[in-house]
């Protein structure tokens, strides 16, 4: 499990850019098809971007074709939460990251998948940093 972080709402807007702030910190969602990992290939760790902590890694990312990147499964459970969200006038299981507790996206099950979990953690881009694996 990942250390918490906790920091003040200006340490926040200091750290972060508008845009990276409106979705990890007041859960806005980015337009689709406009974060710069929907179609990314690259073998790595997929981390916080508010607080580095590791969320995803590519072995888990998928092709979902819904505008953001997929993931079947976190790297690990602990480093995720879910929680109801209720917004919208629907209710959906919003991902947050376990160690800042910055908004993610969204899990939904049970879309007909084929993958292990049969989950799909629609992540914005903007909520994440890749960190690519060493070539050797």
């Amino acid at each position: 499990m990942t250390a918490k972080v906790t920091k003040s709402e200006q340490e926040w807007r200091e750290q972060l850019t508008p845009q990276e702030f409106a979705v990890l910190r007041e859960a806005s969602t980015e337009r689709p098809w406009t974060g710069e990992y929907v179609d990314t290939k690259t073998t790595g760790v997929y981390r916080c971007r508010a607080c580095g902590a590791e969320l995803f890694r590519s072995d888990e990312k998928f092709e979902s074709h819904c505008g953001w990147p997929s993931f079947w499964a976190p790297a690990e459970s602990d480093n995720v939460r879910l929680l109801d969200d209720t917004s919208l006038g629907m209710t959906r299981t919003e991902v947050r990251c376990g160690s800042c507790d910055s908004h993610l996206g969204h899990v939904f099950v049970g879309e007909g998948y084929d993958t292990p979990t049969d989950a799909r953690y629609c992540i914005n881009s903007i909520s994440l940093s890749l960190e690519p694996s060493q070539q050797g």
